[in-house]
């Protein structure tokens, strides 16, 4: 709260402001709009850091997907932050490799949301992703097959293809997940997101890092998400 960096305008979407400015919060339930945009899915990966105890890792889920349901209320504009937050646990508080991370949040999500309407074509998109990790084909090719990011499934598929794919190279990921024809910003962020979480914070190249803005701050906060 004293920190007057954190409260600086730094370009939100205009479905956020628009959500905030109405006055009211949306939750899962009861939606204020029909907003599948990313502006939800790339502020939540704190929340994947919650809960030491993967035991509670549905409850990390809930928490993300109701966080992004405040300004976002369309199926798609918060399942995919659901499966964003059990990504970032699963590669923060075990020893699992990221790809079998990525598989266990799209089981996962897919029995979260089980009678939702888009949950089918969300996992559908999300293997692919990771199928598409696999292949010997053209990083660009492969990022458009899975969209432009610039809603929140695409955002998250894309970054998902990013990090898998150059799951030992932070710098190679981001820079793959930014040079495509979409919401380049978007998907740069939350393939950070991933490929950081996973690598940690000595493999991040300093030439990143020496200049970030209240480093001290975000460390200190990282910390203390990670240890409650």
């Amino acid at each position: 709260m004293d920190v007057p960096e954190l409260w600086q305008r730094r370009a939100p979407g205009f479905t956020c402001l628009n959500a905030i400015a109405s006055g009211k919060m949306g939750t899962v339930k009861n939606p204020i709009n029909d907003s599948k945009g990313c502006g939800g899915v790339m502020r939540v990966a704190p929340v994947g850091l919650f809960f030491k105890d993967t035991t509670k890792i549905s409850q990390t889920d809930l928490i993300s997907a109701e966080a992004s349901a405040i300004t976002h209320g369309h199926e798609l504009g918060y399942i995919p932050s659901a499966c964003f937050a059990h990504i970032i646990n699963l590669i923060s508080h075990t020893d699992m490799t990221l790809k079998d991370a990525v598989n266990d949040s799209i089981s996962h999500t897919r029995k979260l949301f089980t009678n939702f309407e888009y949950i089918d074509y969300f996992c559908e998109l999300m293997t692919l992703a990771v199928e598409l990790a696999g292949k010997n084909i053209p990083a660009l090719d492969a990022i458009h097959q899975l969209g432009e990011g610039w809603v929140a499934e695409e955002t998250l598929a894309i970054a998902v293809y990013c990090a898998l794919k150059y799951d030992k190279d932070f710098e190679k990921a981001v820079i793959v997940s930014v040079n495509h024809n979409g919401d380049s910003d978007s998907t740069g962020a939350v393939t950070g997101n991933i490929i950081g979480a996973y690598l940690g914070i000595n493999a991040i190249p300093e030439k990143f890092t020496a200049n970030l803005e209240i480093k001290d701050v975000i460390s200190e906060m990282a910390e203390k998400l990670y240890n409650c």
